[in-house]
């Protein structure tokens, strides 16, 4: 698999962080990088989300936070059993928050898939009360189905497993930007000492 994203990740500071969400500008600050990790160690694991029209691509870390695997893709149907069983998963795996790609046009800006991923969330989120944290998930899409025919996978398989692994590229790319921005973090706090 390419390497993962370096785009942004945006948190959702959501009720549990003062009821604001950050949006989606590009710069990630450690600051919020830290509030979702503490908000999140309710599980040691997170769900990568990659939200599509008719399928919701998902991904989950290792405990350790350090990989992202595959881990299924729901076939949409209808709002209430597609948040059911990411619930299922969710506590089927111990999971303390989820990373959704946010799927912004190519200047950044905001548009309206962006929108209905928003909308996704904001209604998911009484029926499902985990923290939140928004990656930009510009051409993970295409870096997956790139890497998938470079591997000679048929039509039909990529069709399968696209979803899914740009799930895990997305929550990869956030798991490394997590870890850089807490590593940075520790270090700061060691040179204080």
């Amino acid at each position: 698999m390419p390497a993962p994203l370096a785009g942004s990740v945006r948190i959702a500071q959501e009720e549990r962080l003062q009821g604001t969400d950050h949006g989606s500008g590009v710069d990630m600050d450690e600051a919020e990088m830290r509030a979702f990790a503490e908000v999140s160690r309710g599980g040691p694991r997170l769900i990568g989300i990659d939200l599509g029209t008719k399928t919701i691509g998902l991904a989950l870390s290792d405990v350790g936070r350090q990989i992202a695997s595959p881990l299924e893709t729901i076939r949409r149907v209808k709002f209430t059993p597609d948040v059911a069983r990411l619930r299922t998963l969710c506590e089927m795996h111990g999971v303390g928050g989820l990373v959704i790609g946010l799927p912004l046009n190519m200047d950044g800006s905001e548009g309206v898939r962006v929108q209905s991923t928003r909308s996704f969330v904001r209604n998911m989120k009484p029926l499902l009360p985990l923290p939140v944290l928004y990656c930009d998930e510009r051409l993970s899409t295409a870096a997956v189905t790139r890497a998938l025919i470079a591997a000679d996978a048929s039509r039909a398989k990529r069709g399968e497993v696209v979803d899914m692994l740009a799930a895990a590229y997305i929550l990869q790319g956030c798991l490394d930007q997590m870890r850089r921005a807490l590593g940075e973090a520790a270090e700061d706090d060691e040179g204080e000492d």
